[in-house]
């Protein structure tokens, strides 16, 4: 069963089971997925709709970080629930710990000494790792070694 596949059944579901965010946040995936389809003119790829969804994440982590500094935390709680909806389409995500040993090898590998090195580092890092992490994280976790 491909992902667009798997996402209009559990959104069928959330419809039936009159589950509200869940709902919503699937419509909005799909959306998503639909005008990215008609933007490239094919079906997506598995990896495509992956990214998609990992964009979709970064977007509603930035909203909840904009939500609590405003005092709204009904709706910082209602983006969480969503994050949680679209990581159940992502692969398992990798650790703290696996992050960081794959950036160890990676920096060993290329003989990484600073800065300068973290666009070779990034580039080779979230090509191993596509999927199963947030960039954002392993820039962070990159930067701390370097330094």
């Amino acid at each position: 069963m491909s992902f667009n596949d798997r996402i209009t059944e559990d959104l069928k579901n959330a419809i039936k089971g009159r589950n509200p965010v869940r709902t919503s946040c699937l419509r909005m995936l799909k959306a998503s997925l639909k005008n990215k389809q008609i933007e490239k003119g094919r079906e997506l790829t598995d990896e495509e709709t992956q990214a998609i969804i990992s964009s979709l994440i970064r977007k509603n982590k930035e909203a909840i970080k904009e939500f609590r500094n405003g005092g709204r935390e009904d709706l910082a709680t209602k983006e969480e629930e969503e994050v949680k909806i679209f990581y159940d389409y992502l692969p398992q995500q990798l650790s703290q710990e696996e992050i960081e040993k794959t950036i160890r090898e990676i920096i060993a590998e290329l003989s990484a000494v600073s800065q300068k090195d973290l666009g070779k580092i990034m580039k080779l890092a979230m090509a191993r790792m596509a999927g199963k992490v947030q960039g954002k994280e392993v820039n962070e976790i990159t930067r701390k070694l370097l330094s």
